[in-house]
């Protein structure tokens, strides 16, 4: 009897560890929506724009109100998702890499120039830990991290990725806006026919379907949408004269309604994806991951923030993001936690199940998702940015319900303090009122800067 016994509890425990093993390496889809605004989703208050999958995924899971991105552009947001750090540990990064592989600051000009722009794929920390730990990791849609070979994302260890390389691209030719197609399958220049947001869809499903089941998945879909260019998502249109015009006029137009069909037809998109998840019985073990990366410009809705993309007054960095993980993340609640883009990568590691760097290699985030299933109290941390362009410099801290925020150009500097609980939308500037709150942000904002340029 004992050795019966014995047995059977052995065979008990064996049991409970394959099925926490299961469970740690839970499938992991991240889908960014690109310059989408705070205000752009239903379940966000939008009025106009009509997202009912969005929304609905939204209520299957965990809907946050105070997620940041790690800046105001592509670029920053993408190192930060990767390499789970702040941008500002990587030089030429803090900035949109421009059309053509082009700098925009200082130290972007110069690796520009050395053709070293790009994030190194030695600090993607992200897909090496997935894929050493026997993840498939597949991508579709906007790369932003590199037009050199050795930036592109086979380098990185995607297994595969259908990329749009620059940040402003074409929907239906796939060129960026001096007319340089910019599509590339891994490693290598490709053409192909139909809507960049269809295609990154279809690309999607087809790996689901033909999968290695075998194998838990990696599934990073960073559609365009809803950037310019503002193009009927469903009506080609001819195919443009490349001019400077183009790129500074043409490219911008658009109305409001243009750009509520991009975001209608990524909520349509995404629904086919998330069917597709459901219909091959993978809903139960997959964390999703929606959000922006980054706010949205005028014809976006940013409210009830104030500023929009390239700045940052909370409109160009407090965006969307919802969380869905079956039995693991507590469904239809809303979330008031304060985090950034690279709490999201430790998040995603630890649903993996895959033990954190130590040392000078230890990430910056916290495990956001973590903390929500188990009901761990929020951690109490600053949050810091910086956004560079040509003489433009953005600073900002955000400490508890109090923000810093300064501003630096060739005509000077501006500097505000808010208290974003009781003025969400910064519109009163408590700089001279608060002595004591900004000596302590901008000796923390300089703290940090110091810490992060260390790594240079």
């Amino acid at each position: 009897m004992r050795i019966r016994l014995s047995a059977l509890l052995l065979l008990i425990s064996a049991l409970l560890a394959g099925n926490s093993l299961a469970a740690r390496h839970a499938n992991i889809l991240v889908i960014f929506a690109d310059n989408m605004g705070y205000g752009d989703l239903g379940c966000y208050g939008c009025p106009d724009i009509k997202t009912p999958v969005i929304d609905k995924l939204a209520t299957e899971g965990v809907r946050f109100t105070n997620y940041y991105s790690n800046g105001p552009e592509c670029t920053p947001t993408r190192t930060g998702f990767f390499t789970g750090r702040y941008p500002q540990r990587i030089r030429g990064l803090e900035c949109a890499l421009g059309s053509g592989n082009v700098g925009r600051y200082d130290h972007a000009f110069e690796l520009a120039d050395r053709k070293e722009l790009g994030m190194p794929p030695e600090k993607n920390t992200l897909v090496r830990l997935l894929k050493k730990a026997g993840y498939t990791a597949v991508g579709l849609g906007k790369w932003h991290l590199g037009y050199e070979q050795k930036f592109l994302p086979p380098e990185h260890g995607f297994d595969y990725f259908l990329a749009a390389l620059g940040g402003t691209v074409d929907y239906w030719y796939h060129n960026e806006p001096n007319g340089t197609p910019v599509l590339y399958e891994n490693s290598k220049r490709v053409t192909r026919e139909g809507n960049l947001t269809d295609l990154i869809t279809a690309g999607a499903l087809k790996f689901l379907r033909e999968r290695d089941k075998d194998q838990p998945f990696f599934l990073y879909l960073p559609y365009t949408a809803p950037s310019a260019p503002l193009q009927h998502p469903l009506i080609k249109h001819d195919k443009p004269k490349v001019s400077s015009a183009w790129d500074t006029k043409d490219w911008q137009a658009g109305s409001r309604r243009d750009y509520g069909r991009l975001v209608e037809r990524l909520d349509y998109s995404v629904g086919k994806v998330l069917a597709e998840v459901d219909r091959l019985g993978l809903r139960e073990n997959t964390l999703v991951i929606f959000a922006s990366d980054n706010g949205g410009n005028d014809r976006a809705r940013n409210a009830p923030f104030r500023g929009y993309t390239s700045d940052l007054f909370d409109g160009g960095i407090h965006i969307p993001c919802m969380a869905r993980w079956p039995g693991v993340l507590p469904e239809g609640i809303v979330s008031g936690r304060q985090f950034l883009t690279l709490d999201l990568t430790v998040s995603i590691l630890n649903a993996a199940g895959i033990k954190q760097p130590a040392g000078e290699d230890a990430l910056d985030g916290i495990d956001i998702l973590g903390a929500v299933a188990s009901g761990e109290a929020p951690a109490s941390r600053a949050l810091f940015w910086r956004a560079r362009r040509a003489d433009r410099t953005w600073r900002a801290v955000r400490d508890g319900d109090l923000k810093f925020l300064t501003f630096r150009d060739s005509k000077g500097v501006d500097e505000y303090l808010f208290d974003l609980k009781d003025d969400p939308s910064e519109e009163t500037n408590l700089f001279a009122n608060r002595e004591s709150d900004v000596i302590r942000l901008r000796t923390q904002l300089v703290d940090w800067e110091k810490r992060m340029e260390a790594d240079w």
